[in-house]
């Protein structure tokens, strides 16, 4: 057993939570690819894979050795990359999570350029819209909106959007605009409840911040539905501005209480902190940063 190679295969086995996966990229059997790992494991005798017929996890030994594995797969490339003066191109695969509506408007429609640029990459989106646990998941990188509660994650400021409170031009003729966030109370507002609770407003007053209970007939814990109620004239939403970046644009929507913005949200890229940035990872987030700077509601 040649362990830089076992370690290199059980590396790609959790990124892509496949032994089957990985033995078609490389274009060998799925036994080969197990047998591997297998001789990996009698060799530090331990076991690192929780093997089913339906799943494939990490053991906790498998999380403590993962983390130490791709760091040493990691300063390999790096070092080789260092030896070949950067010829060597970004390769494998990068796994990553992006709430459902973001990623299909802003991430899916621009991945052929990326593809251009690094054909020896592969993009594995996982639709999430709350930040999982990186590190059990399998997860590169996530893309998250607003401030992190966990300090032993690594985030990256790539963009930021304004935070908007938007309804239709028909809404607001038959309703009025409200002039502060207290006469919110007369309209009808299209809840985030992302949990089963409606999410508070934020809004920044003269003297501070304001919070808004809103109330309305219709909640959901999808920013999609958040999208089609507001288009179908059901009332005000307050959100991310990415979500309604292009209605704005176009008319669709239209900002109110603009006087009582809050401040923007940040959208990082966010790592483990204890997993190194591999190139092929480094290279998906500049990307990111890249054509979200081109987004007039994401710039920085």
């Amino acid at each position: 057993m040649d362990r830089l190679d076992a370690i290199d295969l059980f590396v790609r086995v959790v990124d892509s939570g496949s032994f089957s996966a990985v033995a078609r990229t490389l274009g060998v059997g799925q036994p080969a690819v197990s047998k591997q790992v297998a001789a990996l494991e009698a060799h530090l005798g331990a076991q690192l894979l929780q093997r089913t017929s339906r799943s494939l996890t990490l053991t906790e030994a498998g999380r403590d050795f993962y983390e130490s594995a791709v760091r040493l797969v990691g300063d390999i490339e790096a070092a080789e990359s260092r030896v070949g003066r950067g010829r060597i191109a970004p390769s494998g695969l990068v796994r990553a999570t992006v709430a459902p509506v973001f990623g299909r408007l802003y991430v899916v429609p621009r991945l052929h350029e990326f593809f251009a640029r690094y054909p020896e990459v592969t993009v594995d989106l996982v639709v999430a819209d709350r930040l999982i646990n990186l590190v059990e998941e399998g997860i590169d990188v996530a893309i998250h909106n607003g401030e992190l509660s966990d300090s032993s994650l690594i985030a990256t400021r790539i963009a930021q959007t304004p935070v908007v409170t938007v309804a239709t031009p028909a809404y607001l003729a038959a309703h009025g605009e409200p002039a502060t966030p207290a006469e919110l109370e007369r309209h009808s507002c299209v809840i985030y409840a992302p949990q089963g609770a409606p999410r508070v407003w934020g809004f920044a007053g003269r003297f501070g911040a304001i919070t808004y209970q809103p109330k309305g007939a219709f909640r959901t814990n999808d920013a999609e539905q958040i999208r089609a109620a507001v288009l179908a004239g059901l009332g005000l939403a307050h959100t991310p501005g990415w979500l309604f970046d292009s209605e704005i644009a176009s008319g669709a929507v239209q900002p109110v209480l603009t006087d009582f913005e809050p401040a923007p949200l940040s959208i990082s890229a966010v790592r483990s902190g204890n997993r190194f940035l591999a190139s092929k990872v480094k290279v998906f987030i500049d990307f990111l940063a890249e054509i979200f700077a081109e987004q007039s509601g994401l710039a920085l």
